[in-house]
Parts: C-alpha cells; sequence; structure tokens
C-alpha cells in the first residue's frame, strides 16, 4: 500500500480546524459499544492501535487524529483486518471530545495514551500543543475512576509540561514520581521504536484517575 503523504505539521489553532467533528453512529461501527475503551489522542497512522485491537479483542480503541488522509488510510486498514472493536476519526481534540463522548456509552472510557505529540518548539507556536488546562478537564469528565492517561514524549520538556498540566488538576495523580524506565502497555509505538532504534530517550508518565478531590504523587515500584 502507497503511503499517504501529508503535512507533518498542521496549526490545530487555524480555523479551518475550529469546526466540531462530524459523529458517526458507533453503535454501526463497534460490535459491542459498551467495551471498554482505549482513546488514543493524535494517533497518526494509528498503526499502533491498529496492533493493540488485535492484541487486546475485549477493549474498543478509537484514535483521534487532525490530520484528515491519515485517518482515512487508518479505517482502511481497518477494514482489510475486519476488525469491529477499532475507528478512527478525524477532529481537533480540544475541539470535539464533549461532542464525541456524548454519542457513546458513559463510564466506558478507561485508558487514554497521549504519544509523542508534536513539540512546537518555538515559543509562540507553545499554545498548539495538544496538551492544554482545557483538554486535562474533559479528561477529567470523562474518564472512570482509576482509568489511566500513558503520556510519552522524546522531547524532556514537552513530557514535563504535558505532565505539569496533569498534576495541578486534583482528578488525577502520578502513578510514578519519576518516568517509567520501559513502555508498558502491549505495544510500541512506530515512533517510540524510531527512538529507541537510535539510542535516544523516552520520556514516559502515567496518570491515575481518583475520586478523591485532592491527592499528593505516589510511587510504585516496579
Amino acid at each position: 500500500m502507497v503511503k499517504v503523504r501529508v503535512r507533518q505539521h498542521v496549526n490545530p489553532l487555524s480555523s479551518k480546524y475550529q469546526q466540531s467533528a462530524s459523529i458517526p453512529n458507533f453503535s454501526d461501527i463497534y460490535a459491542d459499544i459498551k467495551k471498554p475503551l482505549h482513546l488514543d489522542i493524535g494517533c497518526a497512522r494509528g498503526r499502533f492501535l491498529w496492533q493493540m485491537a488485535q492484541i487486546e479483542p475485549e477493549w474498543n480503541f478509537m484514535g483521534l487524529e487532525i490530520r484528515e488522509p491519515l485517518v482515512i488510510e487508518a479505517n482502511n486498514w481497518r477494514d482489510k483486518q475486519g476488525l469491529n472493536n477499532l475507528h478512527y476519526l478525524f477532529c481537533n481534540v480540544n475541539i470535539s471530545l464533549g461532542k464525541i463522548f456524548e454519542s457513546l456509552p458513559t463510564g466506558i472510557l478507561k485508558r487514554v495514551s497521549i504519544l509523542f505529540p508534536d513539540p512546537w518548539f518555538k515559543r509562540r507556536h507553545q499554545s498548539r500543543r495538544v496538551v492544554q488546562p482545557q483538554l486535562v478537564q474533559d479528561l477529567a469528565n470523562y474518564l472512570i475512576v482509576g482509568g489511566q492517561i500513558f503520556l510519552y514524549s522524546d522531547v524532556e520538556e514537552v513530557a514535563k509540561e504535558m505532565c505539569d498540566h496533569f498534576l495541578a488538576h486534583n482528578s488525577f495523580y502520578r502513578s510514578y514520581n519519576d518516568w517509567l524506565n520501559k513502555n508498558i502497555l502491549p505495544v510500541l509505538s512506530e515512533r517510540e521504536k524510531a527512538t529507541l532504534g537510535k539510542n535516544k530517550s523516552v520520556y514516559r508518565g502515567l496518570f491515575i484517575k481518583s475520586e478523591e478531590t485532592t491527592h499528593r504523587e505516589v510511587t510504585e515500584n516496579s
């Protein structure tokens, strides 16, 4: 299959991406819409979820991506494999997350991954980074108590900023005081494989949704 050529960077603040997503009837997509849901924000070509959906058929998976050609390509891959627990949606997550979850059963979001988001290095562009306080609040609204949020980056500054946003919200606590020393998901993303192949560091944070109104960080030794 020929890879779709798309722009590497898309400005999520441009007017083109301020429209809410077109939401499908998820009951027509998932064989069992009440299965626990893993949401991958910024799924790119979707290969990570494509593998996850086959390894964990007892889960549903949804990938959100702002570059529409990648979403089309990913759903074609899904269809070729005949997977009925996986869907990719073209959207700006900071615009459409609420609308998406209004169309899903309550209490199904149990896991979220934000893996290697665009770092937007220039200071004037950092408002374009995907993890913003409103996204953290939206995830707090929909993630079940005990649900997990995985934050990975190969840029320490970006990983730290993502973690700081979640630490600032009283619905989440960090499961480890320091970075995870290895991936604890069943699959490595394409970007993580490439980063490790270059002997570069990956900074991994894990956050848990709590019913407590205030928390402190806790350390779990692996």
